[in-house]
Parts: C-alpha cells; structure tokens; sequence
C-alpha cells in the first residue's frame, strides 16, 4: 500500500487501481479509480429545515463501461 492509499472496509485503495463497485448488488460494476476527492469530499447543506444537498462522494470510479460513478469508501472494493 503506497503512502496516498486510503483503507477501506474491503483493503487499500488508491488512484488508478481496479476496484468493484456497488458490490453485491444488481448494479456491481468494475473500473478504474480517478480521483480521490479525500477530506474535500465535504458535508451535507441543510438550511433550517430544508435539505440542499447531499456531501460529495469520495471516489470517482470510471467504469469499463465508459460511464463515471461517484462513491463513498463503504461502496468500493479492490478487484
């Protein structure tokens, strides 16, 4: 594991590494780790009671199939 390797609940992972995503689910998916947006992946906005957004994921997974998917590290395992 390299110094920039984040761990999660499924091993090490880091910028371009193969990982699954979504796995165990209908929509488990494999690609290639662009980005690793760390502690800028940031937090939920709420106004008072009213929902703005939700906080950024903190992988960008391009997929084999060519498609772009933002996750969080409990969503994400190395191949």
């Amino acid at each position: 594991m390299s110094d920039s390797a984040e761990e999660t609940p499924d091993g090490p992972v880091e910028v371009d590494q193969r990982v699954r995503v979504y796995v165990g689910t209908d929509e488990e998916a494999c690609g290639v780790v662009v980005e690793d947006f760390g502690s800028m992946a940031g937090q939920g906005v709420d106004i008072a009671d009213v929902h703005i957004a939700d906080p950024a994921r903190r992988w960008a997974v391009l997929l084999d199939a060519g498609t772009i998917v933002f996750v969080d590290s409990d969503q994400i395992a190395p191949e």
